[in-house]
Formats: C-alpha cells, sequence, structure tokens
C-alpha cells in the first residue's frame, strides 16, 4: 500500500531509500506507505503509515481512492519480496515532515525526504530513480477530475537494486 501525498502546492512527497547491502550504497525515492497488517485495511495501513512516516493524521475520509495498482518485485541484497501495491491520494496543506515515527529500519535506509515538483519528477536523474518508474502518468490519473479510469492498472514490473530474477535464455 503507497500514498500519493501532495501538498496545496501540488509537490509530492518522495523519501529517499537504499540497499545498505551494497557497495557503492544504491538510493531511490519512494512515496510513504508499506504492508498491510494482519486484520488492517488497506485505508488503515494508509492511514498508519502516514502517521508514522510523516507524522500526518489523517482521516479515512481525506484518503482518496484507490488510484491505482501494480504488482511489483523488488530484489534487495538481501531478499526478493513481490508486492501488491495499491495507490491512495492525500491532499493537504504543506508541514513538516516528521520522521520520529520511522522504524529502526527505515531510520537506517531512508536518509532524507523532499517534496517533488511535477517538473522534478519529470527531470528524474537516473541515478536515483523514483519508484514507481512511472510516478508522472499515476500523478496524471489522480489529479484528473475524470475518476472513472480510477483504479488505473499499472501492470507488473520490477524496481530492483539487484536483479530479482535470472535473464530469461
Amino acid at each position: 500500500m503507497r500514498v500519493l501525498l501532495m501538498d496545496d502546492q501540488e509537490r509530492l512527497l518522495l523519501f529517499r531509500d537504499s540497499d545498505l547491502g551494497l557497495t557503492p550504497v544504491p538510493h531511490w525515492w519512494i512515496t510513504p506507505g508499506g504492508g498491510v497488517g494482519s486484520g488492517e485495511s488497506d485505508v488503515t495501513a494508509a492511514l498508519r503509515e502516514l502517521r508514522e512516516e510523516t507524522g500526518l493524521e489523517v482521516t479515512a475520509a481525506e484518503l482518496v481512492g484507490p488510484v491505482g495498482r501494480r504488482t511489483v518485485v523488488h530484489g534487495y541484497s538481501d531478499q526478493v519480496t513481490t508486492q501488491h501495491d495499491v495507490f491512495w491520494l492525500v491532499t493537504v496543506p504543506a508541514f513538516d515532515v516528521s520522521t520520529a515515527g520511522h522504524t529502526v529500519e527505515e531510520q537506517a535506509t531512508m536518509s532524507e525526504h523532499h517534496w517533488w515538483t511535477r517538473a522534478e519528477l519529470e527531470s528524474v536523474d537516473p541515478a536515483e530513480p523514483v519508484w514507481p518508474v512511472d510516478i508522472v502518468r499515476l500523478l496524471e490519473v489522480a489529479q484528473s477530475p475524470d475518476r472513472s479510469a480510477w483504479p488505473v492498472d499499472l501492470g507488473q514490473c520490477e524496481e530492483s537494486t539487484v536483479p530479482a530474477a535470472p535473464p530469461a535464455s
């Protein structure tokens, strides 16, 4: 479960994450979000993740969506995971992000956050990609007044620091 957290200046909050098991350490940018706990709904998980990762308290009524869905495989230095992501949208007044609720792992791997403008998202440095790689398309869907296409199917993809599967022969 992921959240497209937009501020009133149409900027998207992303966190800079890393894979500390590799040298040099690779970095990428991600939306707030994470796993859905046992007994949690996607909405409950989204609200919890926003509170833990940003310090922001929002209500279920402020969470819009789902905007999109996808299946993604992540290959890291220590594991391969398959996630079924559901993207939600929240738009709030600009605020100071608090990372006080980050887990120990997040404190180790997530080094900073940044409110990204559309222009910045359209000119991402390939050395530090934004995941999901089709974030601009997802934002276009999320900001469209026509919500009849929701949730957009983003299909299946791989976003990895190491290949998650051997190349096909």
